[in-house]
């Protein structure tokens, strides 16, 4: 069977996240740099191949000073780990339009298995002839679980940034 190679399209895509800042409001990012390798068999994406990076240089929450320090060693240490990255093992599919995408996440240099929720809207064919493919994909992950154990306490209790991360990724796909 002829396989199907996907790519990204960045302008209606986003891969974005939410952590709590002082254990009551969420901070969210996002990576503005990133790139995939997708190639599917058929139209349902079930046996897709699909390998993922972000580029931690691009991390982007709105505060200049916040980016630099998740990019030092007491995050993501850039210097050392300049990407981070994803590859599936298996797109399930669990009800009507919804999955699950499981795989290898490397952030550190470190390696976890992870199953997140997603949504696959299927194909669409854009006003100029495009087939277009929606993959959405959320969840949450442990940051520590990556060695990203940089924290402090505050004097009324409880940490300035929660270990909790929530996923928000949003994938417009192009077929080629």
């Amino acid at each position: 069977m002829a396989t199907t190679k996907w790519v990204i399209d960045p302008t209606h895509s986003e891969i974005g996240f939410k952590v709590k800042h002082m254990m009551f409001t969420n901070v969210s990012g996002k990576f503005d740099t990133y790139e995939a390798s997708v190639t599917t068999e058929d139209d349902t994406f079930t046996n897709a191949n699909i390998e993922f990076s972000a580029d931690i240089n691009s991390i982007d929450t709105r505060n200049a000073d916040r980016d630099g320090h998740l990019k030092s060693a007491d995050f993501f240490d850039a210097e050392n780990y300049p990407k981070l990255t994803f590859k599936a093992s298996s797109l399930s599919k669990v009800e009507d339009g919804n999955y699950e995408i499981a795989g290898d996440l490397t952030i550190k240099g470190v390696t976890k298995f992870v199953k997140l929720p997603a949504e696959f809207s299927g194909l669409m064919t854009d006003p100029w002839g495009n087939t277009k493919a929606g993959l959405n994909i959320y969840g949450k992950i442990n940051r520590k679980d990556w060695g990203l154990n940089w924290n402090s306490a505050l004097e009324t209790g409880g940490v300035l940034v929660g270990e909790e991360v929530k996923l928000e990724i949003e994938l417009q796909l192009l077929k080629q």
